[in-house]
């Protein structure tokens, strides 16, 4: 009776597991080269590469400069630390998120222009080929959400 309890418990719970792996297999990975749409403006504005960190972690560094109101080479003058008056050409901007489920987040991501670092969300949606970014700060409720298109 046991040995029959137990068969039963494993086949019930071996389709659960196998459909968790199936979900999380067709959840698409955001690494690649992306461009980035102004919230605002609704333009390009760069191209970031996300890439796969030593940690197993995900990060991104600006590739291109678009459009920016501040030249062709703008500088991270506002920013603090080693990023302090550094090009945002070639610049990490996102950093440290890990897969949760069909999201990436539990990272950072600095926006240039004010310098500052935002708790980040990152969300593949239309088959993988946009990426929904949410910056924010404590609540996710409070924040800006970006749509980076893949290359």
């Amino acid at each position: 009776m046991r040995t029959k309890l137990l068969a039963l418990l494993f086949l019930t719970a071996l389709p659960l597991s196998l459909l968790s792996t199936a979900a999380s297999a067709q959840t698409p990975v955001p690494v690649g080269h992306w461009t980035t749409i102004d919230d605002k403006t609704q333009k390009p504005k760069s191209v970031v590469e996300i890439y796969q960190a030593k940690d197993g972690s995900l990060a991104g560094r600006v590739t291109e400069i678009l459009q920016s109101d501040r030249g062709p080479n703008p500088v991270c003058d506002k920013c603090s630390g080693d990023r302090k008056d550094k090009p945002v050409k070639g610049m990490v901007i996102l950093w440290g998120i890990k897969q949760d489920g069909e999201t990436w987040e539990g990272g950072q991501i600095l926006d240039p222009a004010s310098g500052k670092i935002y708790s980040v969300k990152v969300t593949p949606i239309d088959g993988g080929k946009k990426l929904e970014v949410r910056g924010f700060m404590g609540f996710s409720l409070l924040g800006r959400t970006q749509t980076w298109v893949r290359q």
